[in-house]
């Protein structure tokens, strides 16, 4: 086994803080240490933060393969599990803070909302979609899976989508930030089509002299 670079030991710490560091900043308002709030509809705001950043986070996955692909540098892809699992525990926080403190777990109207309410129906696909992906992002199922795992692993780009549609969906007004969420879906899917046109375009290496 190669060893790990002395620069990725402090790295991968780093990161994981750089991660936490929203849910503790959310936390501290949350609880108006310091004098911080979460202004005149803290619940909302709550709900709307957390589900941010777990698309943020989602995003910065899906980034992952360009950044190693444009700068050559293989280490890039031992971050893409932390930001992964990262973002699917925003998203699970996103969806408890709409089902227990918004709603205080009225089942009858969960229900009501998520057979009504389309964006929360999208909303919620997309989350149950990440699942498995968070369930099976160990070494143990990658062995276990083998080239199925990468296929099933590709359920993150119908999840990021629908995750992007919860948002513009319920946003009334202003639509500027998923806008601008959209586009960089857009350009990361993009790349990986060029990626693999230009990969199943490339001839077979020919025999050599």
């Amino acid at each position: 086994m190669a060893a790990v670079p002395g620069w990725l030991r402090v790295a991968k710490p780093a990161a994981f803080l750089a991660c936490a560091a929203p849910l503790a900043w959310l936390a501290l308002r949350a609880f108006e240490v310091g004098g911080y709030t979460l202004g005149a509809n803290p619940v909302t705001e709550l709900i709307h933060q957390l589900g941010t950043w777990g698309l943020n986070l989602l995003l910065v996955t899906l980034a992952i393969t360009p950044l190693r692909q444009l700068t050559g540098w293989p280490h890039w892809l031992r971050f893409r599990r932390l930001l992964g699992l990262w973002a699917f525990a925003y998203l699970v926080l996103h969806l408890v803070a709409y089902a227990v403190i918004d709603q205080g777990l009225a089942w009858d109207v969960l229900v009501e909302d998520v057979l009504e309410r389309p964006w929360i129906t999208v909303g919620l696909a997309g989350l149950l979609l990440l699942v498995p992906l968070a369930v099976t992002s160990t070494g143990g199922w990658m062995r276990r899976l083998g080239r199925r795992w990468q296929r099933l692993h590709y359920a993150i780009y119908p999840a990021t989508a629908l995750g992007l549609w919860h948002f513009w969906w319920q946003v009334k007004q202003d639509v500027t930030q998923p806008l601008l969420y959209a586009l960089a879906f857009a350009a990361l899917m993009a790349w990986r089509w060029r990626r693999r046109r230009a990969a199943r375009g490339s001839p077979a290496p020919g025999p050599r002299g």
